[in-house]
């Protein structure tokens, strides 16, 4: 028989998607194709300044409009999964979209559209010349790609993008103290980098698979016979870090305040989560078991967090620092969510981890407002900015509110969930860590407030005019802090269906392999 003719009877559906795609599955992966191909475009018209936001934003609402279709499609479908180059899984990569995954995606974008948006106003035509619309559409591609993806390795590599987007980002300007904070930035990311080659390397020599809902199949039938145990802690180590969970913490603080106020406001949002996101993905989906064996530590290392990053903010005299640390005190609200493991712990993560990506993207665009409206960051000589413009001072005011956990704002709900979790199994060490971090927080941001607000300046202040541009993302970053403290209960629902998606992976795995019951 002719080759050609025993390869046209040859069998594909063994290997390959036989089906055409439906169009709304698209919708998977197309929030990391577009960025990605038009950061490549600007790459190319780096010289045309005035170009490279003209795209770049209506890119990014594009990817917002998008991940908001997609959510609505998995909110309504399920898990939705397509495989690159038609190779059906586990040899093909996956994208795999479901609750929680989308979440994260869609309040990235947003938080994305809001810096790109404020970047306008604070970025100037040196810093776009030299590609920070770029790198920041590169990083949208590789947190959208992490949040997204189903397979590890591709996890592994998003990791890669953002990060060399982040490198990129944070030395923009080229001050000593922005190559400083690179440095601190980069050393403790590439160990976190290696520890998770490392651990990936591994679980495929146990597995013989990267597909992560293969790895959930085979983990629960073979874990008496493999060291999950120290695959799951290798994995809590590397995240952990990118997380920037104590005793790991450090180089945040230490390089958060160095970028421009933009750049740090987008890493405010959008780098540390991907970090708790994938700590969710595999201690609670992958090695639930192993979990539960760790919880102790994990909720150890929460508190810890949470009351070094709220004393390490209450002790701080410059904004930005001050930010950095909160940021900090906010990962141990989550990890102490996913050390309960229960839907309304693991559900009171996610929801605080929505709620931070907002919120403090949001403080660090307040923060530069600040510096710029008084020409310092310093809290002993801030003063007099409610004079200055009592609409910026409200919105203030609401993230103050919001990052505290006070009713009826953001901060309120994921820490109540958390706290309740924690109640019902006679954690009460933990709830009260809890209560303890926030209530250092408050003191922390109402001496903010008091200081660079409400106190009247000493002597006057520079003659800088509010830009209306600056204003509109925070705005919008505000209302929604506002909005979901007042109507929860969307949300709410959101995050308690994607915790018991990740708790049951049952529909996550037959979106990967349908023929599984």
């Amino acid at each position: 028989m002719p080759p050609t003719m025993a390869a046209t009877q040859a069998d594909l559906s063994a290997a390959l998607v036989l089906t055409p795609v439906p169009p709304a599955d698209w919708l998977v992966v197309l929030p990391v194709a577009l960025p990605l191909l038009a950061g490549a475009v600007l790459t190319m018209l780096r010289r045309s300044v005035r170009l490279q936001a003209a795209l770049a934003v209506p890119v990014l609402a594009l990817v917002v409009l998008l991940d908001a279709l997609l959510l609505a499609h998995v909110h309504g479908n399920g898990p939705v999964t397509m495989v690159m180059g038609r190779w059906l899984p586990p040899f093909g990569i996956a994208f795999t979209a479901d609750l929680a995954g989308v979440l994260f995606a869609l309040a990235a974008a947003v938080v994305a559209l809001a810096g790109s948006v404020h970047a306008l106003a604070d970025i100037g035509d040196g810093e776009r010349r030299y590609g920070f619309y770029p790198f920041l559409l590169l990083l949208v591609a590789g947190v959208t790609g992490a949040f997204l993806t189903g397979d590890v390795f591709n996890l592994y590599v998003w990791f890669e993008v953002l990060l060399i987007s982040s490198f990129g980002l944070i030395v923009l300007g080229s001050e000593a103290r922005q190559i400083d904070g690179a440095i601190r930035y980069a050393f403790l990311n590439l160990v976190a980098t290696t520890l998770f080659l490392v651990a990936t390397g591994y679980l495929y020599g146990l597995f013989g698979t990267l597909n992560m809902a293969d790895i959930a199949v085979k983990a629960a039938e073979r874990r008496a016979d493999l060291p999950t145990m120290t695959l799951a802690a290798l994995y809590l180590l590397a995240f952990g870090m990118k997380a920037a969970a104590f005793p790991v913490h450090f180089w945040l603080p230490a390089s958060y305040h160095t970028p421009r106020v933009t750049v740090s406001a987008l890493f405010a949002g959008l780098l540390t989560k991907v970090g708790v996101y994938a700590l969710l993905r595999t201690l609670v989906m992958l090695f639930p078991v192993e979990r539960e064996e760790l919880s102790f530590v994990i909720a150890l290392a929460g508190a810890a967090t949470m009351l070094v990053g709220a004393l390490g903010a209450l002790g701080q005299s410059d904004i930005r620092r001050l930010l950095g640390y909160t940021v900090v005190s906010g990962i141990g609200v989550m990890l102490s969510g996913l050390a309960l493991g229960s839907p309304g712990g693991v559900g009171g993560a996610i929801f605080y981890a929505l709620h931070s990506m907002v919120v403090m993207t949001a403080l660090y665009m307040a923060a530069g407002l600040a510096g710029r409206l008084s020409g310092t960051f310093d809290l002993n000589r801030l003063g007099g900015l409610h004079a200055r413009s009592a609409f910026f001072s409200g919105l203030s005011l609401v993230l103050v509110f919001a990052v505290s956990g006070l009713p009826p704002f953001s901060g309120f709900w994921p820490k109540v969930m958390v706290t309740k979790a924690a109640l019902d199994i006679g954690a009460w060490w933990l709830a009260a860590a809890i209560l303890a971090s926030g209530f250092l927080t408050t003191i922390a941001f109402a001496r903010l407030f008091l200081l660079a607000w409400w106190r009247p300046a000493e002597g006057d202040l520079p003659a800088v005019e509010m830009p209306a541009g600056a204003l509109l993302p925070l705005a919008l970053l505000a209302v929604l802090a506002l909005w979901f403290g007042l109507f929860p209960d969307a949300l709410l629902s959101a995050v308690q269906s994607a915790a018991q998606g990740l708790a049951d992976p049952s529909a996550y795995v037959r979106s990967v392999f349908p023929e599984v019951n």
